[in-house]
């Protein structure tokens, strides 16, 4: 039935697009008009645009005006003449979608028209980028038309300093990736002073590969961490335990699920290994639990040259989803020190987390966000449900010539990779060029040997040859070039096609495995037959490879059985292809479940540190916030007076003694038992505490100045925030970890995960403001220069130890009352570290 509506009414596709024709023909028909001015009277249709602004007009009422100067513009500064598919991109930006254009139709280019526009309410444009190549290659490209037109245009790069990323910032369009937008918003909330911060508002936002920064880089929060107390030494104990269990027997691992357990034997084993009664029931048991399942992730789950490469004594991770190395970026839960502690290179501290977003929730903060990318409409459903944004397919401006042929499958790996080095063999010696993808450092070096063997010359495009990345490509596409690449070719790069490819056939694309996202074979398929030019891509598949391993392997193995197929014979069939698409949709289902929880958990964090957030701002934009303090501490009184006033039992029962002594050391006022005796009224008893609290927050000013004491009050009610949030982080990080253990007791996990965090901060907004009473009066002015404090070196024989293998891996010497302190400070253990035991 939806099939026959759709021909007679086209689909809602279609009818979307048909809306948007008059409006480029609007654009269209004021081109010549526009060409006849000259540069300044070009130049001066901006000061015009606003001007209509303030006096009402909307952005839609300009847009075509605005379009139209903008291409004009492009032709003069840059020579490119925005075509009308373009055109529709613009508008579709404009409105708050996302446009999904097929590879090398100009997407950045398209990106000028609504930048432009929505810069003329003067609030700020980011355009938002992969990586700061592109986000500087974009600026230095396209910031001739804007600046052409008086717009000013800044980009962000990693390692800019707090000036300069204001300046950035204060510009009408700002180029950067997500990360330098995220964590400069992460960062100017935990600034004290309003001059460090570096943003101003969150106006409008266009996304260059949305869907790779919305979808695929979702579920990895931003997080800006601190080093946490605990000992590295822990990771090469459990790392040298896990070594001695045996897959099957001590432990089981989910694939699928990347998840690990301990079987009985293996907690056992544990147990004996670490000479620990009961693992369960020790103190640091559970945290022993969680470093042991990390250990057997990092052996079992993690391979080196797939997820992460050995670099200069680090582990540095490989983005899945584009190849590239990730410098600086560390998983957390203690995962990537048990990998360093596998691979036997110096770990670094675990991090305790001070501040940390999603990409999700730090986009949606956005009041009007938009987006561009080739491969967006399977992922339809989630743009729409978790961003509000519609995926508008805009037509390409040539008809696609590129043949896509039917996967070739084979049982083996072994076969599949043969097959892969003769067709490219075959392609050579036409001179056709040849990109091969693979999902890997490890496969595309693999891949590289085998065409050695043949003589093919060939190029390597992978995570440890990134730099050379631009000039790699920029070959590609020349006669016999044979390119073997990572995912890293599939996005934002051009391979442009050298004299007489065309008459070849143009580039051919091979894919030596299917990724479990479609998303990310499309973008590789795209790189062949752009702007129209002929091309073919073909995907080669083995039983053996991990998607088909996991999600879809059994009926095609059983088919290639049945049928009694050599192992280096392929088999090519739509229905093959078709069982390939429906694992790869059995994944992304599962990974968007993944991600749709993920913003379920952390909505709740988000609401938290809004509210939390917006206070701080509050105290940092104030320069008196004495009424908020004086808040604080009568609700500190009345806090303290209702703990100690039961109002059940008779007031000559209420604990005097302790209420007065609670009000001394919170407040260090001197209020005693007999100054409360005779008042049975909880009012009574809170106004004359109050009364001399007041008194005594009076005198602390008259002491100080009323200057020293305003600031005094700003800089405690930002080091509290601070410290408690970092404090309130780590609780929720723990609350998360455990609370999936609820759903054995047949409780919704979400629901109470949320019930407990509200609890959690509510607690956190009553220690909030009862230690900013507290400091108010306790904390001492310094006002002479601050003395280097001593701090003992340790002693050479701690330095770098490492705990000797023995079957009771956890046990240490004990150290007597009378031995030297093992910090290193000389004294004797009971008058130093002893006295704190």
């Amino acid at each position: 039935m939806g099939s026959v509506l759709a021909k007679v009414f086209g689909t809602k596709q279609e009818r979307n697009l048909k809306k948007l024709y008059p409006i480029v023909n609007k654009i269209n028909s004021l081109e010549k008009k526009f060409s006849k001015l000259g540069d300044k009277a070009l130049r001066e249709k901006t000061d015009e645009f606003r001007g209509r602004i303030k006096r009402g007009e909307t952005l839609d009422d300009i847009l075509p005006e605005a379009f139209a100067v903008v291409r004009e513009t492009a032709k003069r500064t840059i020579g490119l003449r925005h075509h009308d598919v373009q055109l529709i991109g613009g508008i579709v930006l404009h409105r708050g979608a996302i446009a999904e254009m097929a590879n090398g139709e100009g997407k950045t280019l398209v990106a000028t028209l609504a930048a432009y526009l929505n810069a003329l309410e003067g609030k700020g444009v980011h355009v938002v980028t992969v990586n700061d190549y592109l986000a500087r290659r974009d600026r230095e490209w396209m910031g001739p038309v804007y600046e052409f037109l008086g717009l000013s245009v800044g980009v962000l790069q990693n390692g800019m300093g707090p000036a300069e990323r204001r300046k950035a910032y204060q510009c009408d369009i700002t180029y950067g990736t997500n990360n330098e937008f995220g964590f400069d918003y992460l960062r100017d909330n935990m600034a004290h002073r309003v001059e460090d911060q570096v943003q101003r508002g969150f106006h409008y936002a266009i996304v260059d590969e949305i869907d790779s920064i919305l979808i695929d880089e979702a579920r990895t929060p931003l997080i800006i961490s601190g080093p946490a107390e605990e000992s590295t030494e822990i990771y090469y104990v459990i790392d040298r335990l896990v070594r001695r269990l045996k897959k099957g027997r001590d432990y089981e691992v989910d694939e699928k699920d990347h998840t690990v357990a301990l079987t009985e034997e293996g907690v056992g084993k544990v147990e004996k290994l670490l000479g620990i009664g009961n693992i369960y029931q020790d103190p640091r048991g559970w945290q022993l639990v969680h470093h042991v399942h990390q250990a057997i992730r990092a052996h079992e789950l993690y391979q080196r040259d797939r997820d992460y490469l050995v670099k200069d004594g680090e582990v540095v991770i490989i983005d899945e989803f584009t190849g590239r190395l990730m410098p600086g970026r560390r998983w957390s839960d203690g995962l990537h020190q048990a990998i360093e502690a596998k691979e036997g290179v110096p770990i670094k501290s675990e991090n305790q987390t001070l501040a940390t977003i999603t990409l999700q929730n730090y986009f949606r903060m956005y009041k009007k966000l938009s987006g561009m990318t080739g491969t967006a409409a399977t992922e339809a459903e989630e743009f729409l449900k978790i961003y509000g944004l519609e995926v508008v397919v805009i037509p390409t401006h040539k008809p696609c010539r590129r043949e896509e042929l039917e996967d070739k499958i084979y049982q083996t790996e072994k076969a599949k990779f043969k097959a892969v080095v003769e067709k490219v063999e075959e392609l050579y010696k036409k001179e056709r060029p040849v990109l091969v993808g693979t999902r890997s450092v490890e496969k595309s070096e693999k891949l590289s040997r085998m065409l050695r063997e043949k003589g093919i010359p060939h190029t390597v495009l992978n995570a440890k040859y990134h730099e050379k990345e631009a000039q790699i490509v920029a070959q590609a596409g020349q006669k016999r070039a044979v390119t073997i690449a990572t995912n890293m070719a599939g996005r934002g790069t051009d391979i442009k096609l050298g004299e007489g490819v065309e008459k070849l056939g143009g580039l051919f694309v091979i894919g030596t495995e299917r990724h479990e996202s479609r998303r990310i074979d499309n973008q590789l398929r795209g790189r062949a037959g752009r702007q129209g030019a002929p091309g073919a891509a073909q995907f080669y598949v083995s039983l053996e490879d991990e998607l088909m391993r996991l999600f879809g392997s059994e009926r095609i193995s059983a088919l290639m059985a049945r049928l009694k197929i050599p192992e280096d014979q392929s088999i090519e069939h739509p229905w093959i292809t078709k069982a390939l698409e429906r694992a790869q949709q059995k994944v992304e289902r599962r990974n968007f479940e993944i991600r749709k929880q993920l913003l379920e958990f952390d909505d709740v964090m988000n609401q938290q540190r809004q509210i939390i957030y917006s206070e701080r701002q509050k105290v940092l934009e104030k320069k008196n916030v004495k009424e908020e303090i004086w808040e604080m501490i009568q609700d500190t009184v009345d806090s303290i007076v209702s703990s100690y006033t039961n109002e059940k039992i008779r007031p000559e029962e209420w604990d005097f003694a302790g209420l007065a002594k609670k009000i001394r050391n919170t407040f260090a006022v001197d209020v005693y038992p007999e100054d409360l005796k005779g008042l049975y009224k909880r009012d009574e008893i809170r106004e004359k505490i109050i009364k001399v609290v007041k008194e005594a927050y009076q005198k602390r000013e008259e002491e100080l100045g009323e200057e020293m004491m305003r600031e005094l009050e700003r800089m405690v009610f930002l080091h509290t925030i601070d410290s408690r949030w970092k404090d309130h982080l780590y609780a929720m990080d723990s609350l998360r970890e455990g609370i999936g253990l609820r759903g054995y007791g047949q409780r919704d996990p979400i629901v109470e995960y949320k019930r407990e965090a509200y609890a959690m901060f509510e607690d956190l907004i009553e220690r909030i403001k009862e230690e900013v009473s507290e400091l108010i009066f306790k904390v001492q002015i310094s006002r002479e220069p601050v003395q280097e404090r001593y701090h003992p070196k340790p002693s050479p024989a701690l330095v770098g130890t490492r705990v000797k293998d023995s079957n009771k891996i956890g046990k240490k010497k004990k150290v007597g009352r009378n031995d030297p302190c093992p910090c290193g400070s000389g004294k004797k253990y009971k008058y130093c570290c002893g006295r704190y035991k």
